[in-house]
């Protein structure tokens, strides 16, 4: 359909099988396992496209579209979609951003100190195919040097503005970084553009203008690979579809203390029970957590207590919610504003009696998924 994304082999070699192969998600996922070649190179020619300034700007975004670039902040929506607002939304401001607040993750922070010149050149780029001029790098405070680099290679010919922002969580949502960068609030239940803003990550501008430099599509990632369970910790380009045990190896192995693994940020991730499940174009990051940094308790009954309705960015009652997701009422969640909630896990970080309210939400927007295609 439209709103799906051109899938790349990463690396040459023999399809062996289509079969169901574990996924990051914790299902089994119709897979192509491929056997790669062990006396390749590894190198091809890559297809031609067109110098970015010679394509007319309703084409950019196809040829965006067949390089399967897609968000690289976690969502993994395809960017293409996202470059084509409808019309009686016009956008007037590009968002990108940089802002990287998940506890652990460096991978974004590493790609504007290392390769600032290709993000502002993928801006410029996304500017072009939107048909606007202004854009604005959010990046928390926290990250000084890249402030720094970000705004000295800014061009003198693109409006191009870099603000700093407050060092919080989940400062980096799309919402959030949309309230503070503009003060504009998204209604709930509408999209950026219904405000006139578009958000991009800074992975994703970066590789926007990787597909125009160099002709190639979306096949790997920086990704982070962190925690007190890993050997040798760092940044790490990963080709789509390597299997977690492989990073695992070139990574050093575990620590004798090493406990989970988790996809993603502490906050918003997903633990991992298999080491036979690949990486996706939407993990920012593998960590590897010791016993002292995952410690498990027991879920006691809730006090209503009321912090979660503090804790929460959206101003949603995530007890009210969670007392509705334990038995499975999840058509009444639909009114309760369930839909405006980003899983960000600040409510199940707060809550004194360990209840995984965050957890409970996301297998209800599971269950509403499945009821609606039902």
């Amino acid at each position: 359909g439209y709103i799906s994304s051109y899938v790349h082999a990463s690396a040459a070699g023999t399809v062996k099988s289509i079969e169901h192969w574990p996924h990051p998600s914790g299902a089994m996922q119709p897979s192509i396992r491929i056997v790669v070649d062990p006396h390749s190179t590894q190198l091809q020619r890559p297809r031609l496209v067109p110098h970015w300034d010679e394509v007319p700007e309703e084409q950019l975004s196809e040829e965006i579209s067949k390089a399967g670039v897609v968000g690289l902040g976690g969502a993994a929506f395809p960017s293409h979609v996202k470059m084509r607002p409808p019309e009686d939304q016009p956008v007037d401001v590009l968002m990108v951003n940089g802002s990287e607040c998940e506890p652990y993750l460096t991978s974004d922070h590493r790609t504007m100190l290392e390769q600032p010149e290709r993000v502002h050149q993928g801006i410029r780029i996304v500017l072009r195919a939107l048909g606007i001029n202004r854009a604005v790098i959010g990046i928390e405070a926290n990250k000084p040097d890249a402030i720094e680099i970000m705004r000295k290679t800014a061009p003198d010919d693109l409006d191009v503005s870099v603000m700093e922002l407050q060092v919080k969580y989940p400062q980096g949502a799309e919402k959030m970084l949309i309230k503070a960068v503009t003060g504009r609030e998204v209604p709930s239940g509408k999209l950026p553009s219904s405000v006139g803003t578009l958000v991009q990550n800074v992975a994703t501008t970066a590789s926007v203008a990787k597909v125009f430099e160099t002709g190639e599509p979306l096949i790997e990632r920086i990704m982070t690979v962190s925690g007190r369970g890993i050997k040798k910790p760092g940044n790490w380009v990963i080709p789509f579809g390597t299997k977690l045990g492989d990073v695992i190896a070139a990574s050093g192995g575990f620590t004798e203390d090493a406990a989970e693994i988790v996809f993603g940020g502490p906050m918003m991730g997903l633990s991992q029970a298999s080491l036979d499940v690949p990486v996706l174009k939407a993990t920012g990051g593998i960590l590897v957590l010791s016993k002292d940094e995952c410690k498990h308790q027991e879920i006691l009954p809730c006090i209503r207590c009321g912090k979660c309705v503090d804790a929460c960015p959206v101003f949603l009652n995530p007890q009210h919610l969670g007392a509705l997701a334990r038995v499975d009422r999840f058509e009444e969640m639909v009114g309760a504003d369930l839909g405006d909630c980003m899983l960000c896990g600040c409510c199940s970080f707060v809550c004194p009696s360990n209840i995984p309210l965050s957890q409970l939400f996301a297998m209800s927007k599971i269950q509403l998924g499945r009821l609606a295609a039902a």
